[in-house]
């Protein structure tokens, strides 16, 4: 009988500190819980902590592939939007929403002839929200274009393309050149009147284009047609039809966001590694002067 009750007690005795364990257990999740950057994943994710001193805050920075796209040090007149505007964050954000809008409206679009201008019919009308986020992604297109040519017009009248900077100058007319592209390619996917003829427009312009166009200085010299020009290239055809509305969705929905997202993680980097965001001259405060000696 005493060995039964002495098993009953050693059984109790093991069920309860189980229990404390995973008591315990669950009071540490909880704390967990209330200081995430004590964790395993926050340390697993940045490496370095967030302490009060300016070579550990380097490191969290220099060291996490987010952070990185950030500078360590910022000159403090080089990020007041009287002289940045923000356009350059504006223009990234608004790609990011083109982006987000766009996929959301390849779901319900299809690019052949006669359906297209249904797809947006159906998608305006009947769709949940399908207006709004057209009205989205067509509003963000057309800010986007604006303010590229501000930030490109505020780089200029700073200076901020001189030296070391030249490459990157470079490298932000390639994206404005490419945001011109996306704006082009994407007016014809409608399959409205006002994407028929303004893609017809532009791409008759194309038959002028020097030694490539047929129309153009050296096109015809250099065997070039209308039928193995860069407008028959751009349009799949002689005419604007099904196979133009392929292309420009193809170009539209693929390639110049991929260019596009390349050179902006080139443009990205290159400011990280040119300075960070070009400015004025640093400005001290009147605390930071060293006192004046005593005569």
């Amino acid at each position: 009988m005493s060995d039964t009750s002495s098993n009953g007690a050693k059984k109790e005795k093991q069920g309860n500190g189980k229990l404390d364990a995973v008591k315990k257990k669950v009071r540490e999740s909880v704390e967990m819980l209330r200081r995430p950057k004590e964790g395993q994943v926050w340390k697993s994710v940045f490496r370095h902590p967030y302490d009060e001193q300016p070579r550990n805050r380097a490191l969290a920075v220099l060291m996490n592939v987010f952070l990185h796209l950030h500078p360590a040090r910022v000159n403090r007149d080089a990020v007041r939007y009287r002289f940045t505007w923000g356009m350059g964050g504006i223009t990234f954000y608004l790609f990011v929403n083109l982006t987000l809008t766009g996929i959301y409206l390849m779901f319900y679009f299809h690019p052949s002839k006669g359906q297209a201008f249904r797809d947006i019919l159906f998608l305006t009308h009947d769709v949940p929200f399908g207006n709004i986020l057209r009205n989205m992604h067509r509003w963000a297109a057309h800010a986007m274009i604006l303010t590229v040519w501000l930030h490109m017009l505020r780089v200029f009248m700073t200076g901020s393309y001189k030296k070391p900077r030249e490459f990157n100058w470079c490298v932000g007319v390639i994206l404005l050149v490419v945001t011109l592209l996306l704006s082009f390619s994407g007016y014809l996917l409608p399959d409205d009147q006002l994407g028929f003829w303004a893609v017809t427009v532009g791409t008759n312009m194309a038959r002028a284009t020097p030694v490539i166009g047929h129309e153009g200085p050296f096109g015809p010299e250099l065997g070039f047609t209308a039928y193995n020009d860069i407008r028959f290239a751009i349009l799949g055809g002689s005419i604007v039809d099904e196979n133009a509305l392929l292309r420009a969705y193809i170009w539209h929905c693929i390639a110049f966001p991929v260019i596009l997202s390349v050179f902006l993680m080139v443009h990205f980097w290159r400011t990280r590694k040119d300075g960070g965001i070009s400015g004025p001259a640093p400005v001290k405060l009147p605390s930071e002067f060293a006192p004046a000696a005593k005569k």
